[in-house]
């Protein structure tokens, strides 16, 4: 069964969640969220875990055992080769789950949440891409509030991912998240329609 692959980028804090979940809710859309495949391969007791504490030792990880994603940001977002690093050994893994969520789906059209779409060269693994975009001054103040990070810090993940202007030059579609949910879900609604239409033909 062939099906239709929307793979849903964006800046980061830019609402790519939101967006993911109004089409679930609203369309029944089945959503594939990288961020929490990435999150469930680093669990403890995986091996990308386990490679991550071999690599930064015990103190990487919160007294539960899990890893502390706050502070393995902090080393990662201020070293880039500890990124490129940290992205060899998750987005593999992430890959291989999203291509057999999709094996598995009994529907023609299927959502791919991938934040690093362009960083990690994704675009041929989907057929349409959508990405969700805002002001700088709002992405800032978003991240800030949304991790409690200071400016500084804010600013040096933004820093890390393409420009938010490449990506939308890169877009199919744009999604302006820089007014009201209703405002964004109208957007959405839009966008949607017109997928259905130009899919029938794929």
């Amino acid at each position: 069964m062939s099906r239709l692959r929307l793979g849903i980028t964006g800046g980061i804090a830019c609402g790519k969640s939101v967006v993911a979940a109004y089409l679930q809710q609203r369309y029944g859309l089945p959503i594939v969220d990288a961020d929490v495949l990435a999150r469930q391969a680093v669990a403890v007791g995986t091996p990308i875990y386990q490679a991550i504490v071999d690599r930064y030792g015990r103190e990487i990880c919160c007294r539960d055992g899990t890893i502390n994603r706050r502070r393995l940001g902090e080393v990662v977002f201020a070293q880039p080769q500890e990124r490129q690093w940290l992205e060899a050994q998750i987005h593999p893994w992430v890959i291989a789950q999203m291509e057999r969520a999709i094996d598995t789906c009994d529907q023609p059209l299927i959502a791919l949440v991938i934040p690093l779409l362009f960083e990690a060269h994704l675009e041929e693994f989907v057929d349409r891409i959508w990405v969700v975009a805002t002001t700088p001054e709002q992405q800032l103040a978003r991240l800030q509030q949304r991790d409690r990070l200071s400016e500084d810090a804010a600013a040096q993940r933004i820093a890390s991912q393409l420009p938010l202007e490449e990506k939308i030059r890169r877009a199919d579609t744009v999604l302006w998240n820089t007014g009201s949910l209703a405002e964004l879900y109208r957007q959405v609604d839009q966008a949607f329609v017109l997928l259905g239409r130009n899919g029938e033909g794929s």
